[in-house]
């Protein structure tokens, strides 16, 4: 049976409710995410609009100071969990305007002036992209930070490292935590990298064609806090996906680094390794073997890099074949982007309790030890006693049996040199940490600030 078709009035004119419900799709619930993001975007263009050189002003300073007033209610009724977005309004934008146009009359029609919701979801984004990868940088370095003092208390502890994942030679706890440490503190350099990137404004590109006013992007640029606008108003629009995709990129390289020490961990935690000991309370039982703790928690970490990898290449396929312009097909954009975002950051989360709380086995270690692991090393002494090294290779693989009294401690302990076991720089890594969150804090302040600033509110509201 065919329904009856019924139109619902919008504020961009009458759309057939199946349309409507069809293209609003998950917009309703994943924009309650944008409204600060949305109302401080707002504020920054009622402030240009108020100070652009036309005669008669389209906003005056008087009425830029009321809109500010009724956004920041709006801000506030989001905060406490009172602003919803209905299925005429279609997303956030819209719904903000409605407010605005219900409080303020004629002047809430005029905020739209000179822009697109396209460079509003576009800037939106970016606004919302900034305090996530900042509190992100921040989560990256609290782990790196937990797995350098992890490091730091085993550092002679002796752990077997293997290669093929065979018994390969004499390695440390410390060498194993601080090398996972070390791959996160270069994901952070690659998230200030993608952070720099999206620190550009794309405000007033409107459907990415500029528009017959004379606006001023830079100043929205300024009161907003990016260091400079995208310039070419067509690639303004035309960015996006592509800077979802390189931020979501970012979160595949924090999850790789995550998803091998999970995997670390789900071995040396095996009866048959007991290296580690996970904290019971972050396992979870069995419903049928009462003796189970199973490690959910990395299990699920290995398991969820897949899914975020999974979100920037959905998002990487709906850009790749797009127009230039805005196209709707990039609405399908904004849910694999957020989730990406949010399982990394739910990840990064539950793993530094874990690892503070973790166990260290020595016995266990010291077992792992045969005497072929100390093959190279023995084999390297007597080329540091004067043998050729290949001479010294095939001397110890035809007599293995002289590496029976070998031991795991001293062997580690003779790795002096840089990187090696006993040669760890844990002042570097500090002072990588502390550099790191310094940067955290002062962009977390200047974004603050900004908004507080072009508010008149203590930002974030809580």
């Amino acid at each position: 049976m065919v329904s009856r078709n019924t139109t619902r009035k919008t504020t961009v004119g009458a759309i057939d409710s199946s349309v409507l419900d069809f293209t609003a799709g998950s917009d309703l619930q994943l924009d309650l995410a944008l409204v600060q993001a949305d109302c401080i975007g707002s504020a920054a263009h009622a402030t240009m609009l108020s100070r652009m050189p036309v005669r008669p002003k389209i906003i005056t300073d008087s009425e830029r100071r009321s809109v500010i007033r009724e956004l920041k209610a709006i801000m506030q009724r989001a905060a406490s969990g009172q602003f919803f977005i209905s299925m005429d309004d279609q997303d956030v934008h819209l719904a903000v305007e409605r407010i605005l146009t219900a409080k303020l009359g004629d002047l809430g029609k005029k905020i739209h002036t000179g822009r697109s919701r396209n460079d509003q979801v576009a800037l939106d984004l970016r606004l919302f992209a900034r305090e996530q990868l900042i509190e992100i940088v921040g989560e990256v370095l609290t782990l790196a930070g937990t797995l350098v003092k992890f490091a730091q208390r085993h550092v002679e502890v002796p752990m077997v490292g293997r290669t093929h994942m065979q018994p390969a030679m004499p390695s440390s706890v410390g060498l194993w935590a601080s090398a996972h440490a070390e791959s996160l503190l270069d994901d952070v350099s690659l998230l200030m990298g993608v952070y720099e990137l999206n620190d550009q404004c794309p405000l007033g590109s409107a459907a990415s064609y500029g528009v017959p006013l004379p606006i001023d992007r830079a100043l929205t640029s300024q009161l907003l806090g990016f260091s400079r606008p995208v310039h070419n108003v067509l690639y303004a629009n035309n960015a996006r996906g592509k800077i979802e995709s390189l931020i979501l990129q970012a979160m595949v390289q924090v999850m790789l680094s995550l998803s091998r020490m999970a995997q670390d961990l789900m071995l040396y935690t095996m009866p048959e390794f007991g290296y580690f000991t996970l904290p019971v309370e972050y396992g979870t039982g069995s419903s049928i073997m009462p003796q189970k703790n199973n490690p959910d928690v990395v299990e699920l970490v290995r398991a969820r890099v897949a899914r975020v990898m999974s979100c920037e290449m959905a998002v990487l396929d709906i850009a790749r074949g797009l127009p230039s312009g805005y196209n709707r097909d990039l609405q399908e954009t904004k849910g694999p982007f957020m989730e990406g975002l949010s399982m990394t950051r739910g990840c990064l989360a539950i793993l530094p309790p874990m690892i503070e709380r973790m166990e260290v086995n020595r016995e266990a270690l010291l077992h792992g030890f045969s005497s072929g692991v100390f093959a190279t090393d023995r084999a390297l002494e007597l080329v540091g006693q004067g043998m050729p090294f290949r001479d010294a290779y095939h001397y110890i693989k035809a007599n293995l049996g002289e590496l029976e009294t070998m031991d795991a401690v001293e062997s580690v302990r003779k790795k002096t040199h840089l990187g090696a076991p006993m040669g760890l720089d844990f002042g570097w890594y500090e002072s990588r940490i502390k550099a790191g969150h310094e940067w955290k804090q002062a962009e977390w302040a200047d974004h603050c600030r900004m908004a507080s600033k072009l508010m008149g509110i203590k930002y974030p509201i809580v």
